[in-house]
């Protein structure tokens, strides 16, 4: 099922200040970390096949060009014109599909930081949190407000002296801006320990620790403070998945990485996550990232860029 908040855009979508800041800081394709925490800078050159990754919780801002995001069977179309929102910690599928040479895409990615989000909540209004689960991915138009604070943000790379002072400053604006669209209620369930939200994240920071190992429902629902029923609900509603199905997407993502980054070979990966069978892990490799182990891995080495997205 398509996903947008807002009509497709003909021809290259772009906001010309961002894109021209994120080009003065990268000049190569790929995700790049910054000098300011939790911030990173995107940049693809070309379209991208779609790339299997963990989406931490985060705010994605497209600056040039367009991207698809899927999440079971949701598909998140944004560019420009909308923003991405990660309520929690998910397994998706990213494509860039529209880039080129002469106009990249071009993307910003901030971290949310769920202390630094709750003081400012507290401090500014600390209102009703909404109970309701809710799918972890969601597009909202982006507004001038906001382009302007991320704007400044990424313009401060070049000014590293200004970075200590001045970014704390403009993530709260950010922040603040971000609170002020129809996402704010979504970012007050993400500050709050006790929401739907913050229970099923409980569940998915266990599994994200524990995935190595079987796990009974009933210590993960305690662990959520839920009861069984109820965890299975909302975390499917939330993450479009069983925590089965996640701890499984978890343990083939570690795979993947065990493969690339140790030169692990298949079975001593599959066995290192957790499997005991080796046929059983490559079916379920081969499934998920469309090749087995060995010919994925050969794939991905010769485009490194495309191992994380934002």
């Amino acid at each position: 099922m398509l996903n947008t908040s807002a009509p497709a855009q003909a021809g290259c979508p772009r906001h010309p200040a961002l894109a021209e800041a994120i080009e003065r800081s990268v000049s190569t394709d790929g995700v790049h970390p910054t000098a300011i925490a939790g911030m990173w800078l995107a940049r693809m050159s070309e379209p991208s096949p779609p790339v299997h990754g963990v989406h931490e919780a985060a705010v994605c801002i497209i600056a040039q060009g367009r991207k698809q995001v899927m999440l079971g069977e949701e598909v998140y179309v944004y560019d420009h014109a909308r923003f991405l929102v990660v309520s929690v910690d998910v397994p998706v599928v990213g494509q860039v599909i529209e880039a080129s040479a002469d106009a990249p895409y071009l993307c910003v990615r901030l971290d949310i930081d769920p202390r630094r989000l709750n003081e400012l909540i507290l401090e500014i209004d600390p209102g009703p949190v909404r109970n309701a689960p809710a799918p972890s991915l969601a597009l909202s138009p982006t507004t001038p407000e906001l382009f302007d604070a991320v704007v400044r943000l990424v313009r401060l790379l070049e000014n590293p002296a200004d970075i200590p002072v001045l970014a704390p400053l403009i993530q709260r604006e950010i922040l603040y801006r971000l609170l002020r669209t129809d996402q704010g209620p979504r970012l007050r369930e993400i500050a709050a320990c006790e929401s739907r939200l913050g229970q099923v994240s409980r569940a998915i920071l266990w599994l994200k620790t524990n995935y190595q190992r079987p796990f009974r429902m009933d210590t993960l629902a305690a662990e959520a403070r839920m009861s069984p029923s109820a965890l299975h609900q909302h975390f499917k509603a939330i993450t479009a998945m069983s925590p089965l199905q996640y701890q499984k997407q978890l343990r083939l993502q570690e795979a993947r990485r065990l493969i690339l980054a140790q030169g692990l070979d298949a079975a001593t990966a599959g066995h290192n996550v957790g499997y005991d069978s080796p046929s059983q892990f490559s079916r379920e490799y081969s499934r998920l990232f469309g090749a087995p182990p060995l010919r994925d891995a050969t794939r991905l080495r010769s485009r490194p860029e495309l191992v994380r997205t934002a």
